[in-house]
C-alpha cells in the first residue's frame, strides 16, 4: 500500500514540477511517468536509509505520519526526477 501512495503522489508532485517549472515542462504523459519513477525510487530509497517516519511506513505502520511522509517522499522524489529529465532533454535538445 505505501508503495501505490508513493506511485501516485509522485505523478501529482511530477505534474506540479512541470507546471512550476514551465521551462522543464514535458506535457501530462512525460511527466506523470517521471512522476511515477521518482515517486517510487524516492520512496524506496529514503525507506532504506532509514529517514525518519518513511523507515516506520516500510515497516507496515499505516498511520497519518507514515502516511503523510509517503506522500511527501514521493511527491518530491517525482518532481526530482522530473527536473533531471527537462535538464536532460533540454540539453539533448540543443
Amino acid at each position: 500500500m505505501e508503495l501505490l501512495i508513493g506511485l501516485i503522489s509522485g505523478a501529482v508532485g511530477g505534474n506540479v514540477a512541470g507546471g512550476l517549472l514551465k521551462n522543464l515542462n514535458q506535457g501530462t504523459l512525460i511527466n506523470s511517468i517521471a512522476g511515477i519513477a521518482g515517486g517510487g525510487l524516492g520512496g524506496t530509497i529514503l525507506s532504506m536509509l532509514g529517514a525518519g517516519g518513511v523507515a516506520g511506513a516500510a515497516g507496515g505502520g499505516l498511520d497519518i505520519g507514515a502516511i503523510l511522509s509517503q506522500v511527501a517522499t514521493g511527491g518530491v522524489g517525482g518532481g526530482a526526477l522530473l527536473a533531471i529529465v527537462g535538464v536532460v532533454r533540454n540539453m539533448l535538445a540543443k
